[in-house]
């Protein structure tokens, strides 16, 4: 019996959380994160850390703007992509403004993160629409849960990171959309797979960030 008919009774937001949480312990338990906790993580490989991410956010802002121009309908799905564009355009230019930059032009990705933005690309090139919020969910889903996860105190010097990645409902944005359009078990099987594709691809991000 599939692993999708075994859990009839989760809604498609949880379901693809539950399958995956593999990855999110593993990745809670990634150097990077461990001496973060610690507060001994050096500042070098936060920086890093944090110049990688910023062209993340830039580069899914664009790809995002790309799909809410495109999905007109369903409107529900247009509406998604509309919201989701205008939270990251937001938090992309107030992280570039915090750290004194005009763009990301110069900044070159890891191959960990050159992968992981090929795999939105290829997503919103070649799956229905949908699946691009699939594919979205496992960076605020995960950030918030490791955030969360973290023990650390206002004395450490990544508190700031922790508070301001432990709030948020993402279930308000997704829960509703997935289960609307993810309803066969051929569907849902797909949004497994890149849903893993994208946690994993967000573990090897933090992995790579010290090894």
């Amino acid at each position: 019996m599939s692993h999708v008919l075994q859990v009839k009774n989760i809604d498609v937001y949880e379901y693809l959380w539950v399958k995956n949480q593999d990855i999110a312990e593993h990745t809670l338990h990634t150097p990077f994160l461990q001496h973060m906790q610690l507060g001994d993580l050096q500042a070098d490989n936060y920086v890093k850390f944090m110049i990688q991410d910023i062209n993340y956010l830039v580069v899914v802002t664009d790809i995002l703007d790309k799909m809410r121009n495109e999905v007109k309908v369903p409107e529900d799905l247009h509406n998604f992509m509309e919201d989701r564009y205008e939270s990251y355009k937001t938090y992309a230019e107030s992280t570039l403004k915090e750290f004194n930059l005009n763009s990301v032009s110069n900044i070159n990705p890891t191959p960990v993160m050159k992968k992981y933005l090929s795999d939105y690309k290829d997503i919103m090139e070649n799956q229905d629409p949908i699946y691009f919020a699939v594919a979205l969910l496992p960076c605020s889903r995960l950030w918030l849960w490791l955030a969360n996860q973290l023990n650390e105190n206002c004395c450490n010097a990544y508190f700031t990171w922790k508070m301001s990645n432990m709030y948020g409902h993402p279930e308000q944005h997704y829960k509703a959309l997935l289960d609307k359009y993810l309803t066969t078990p051929k569907q849902k099987e797909l949004a497994n797979k890149l849903f893993r594709q994208q946690m994993k691809n967000e573990h090897d991000f933090f992995a790579s960030s010290l090894e």
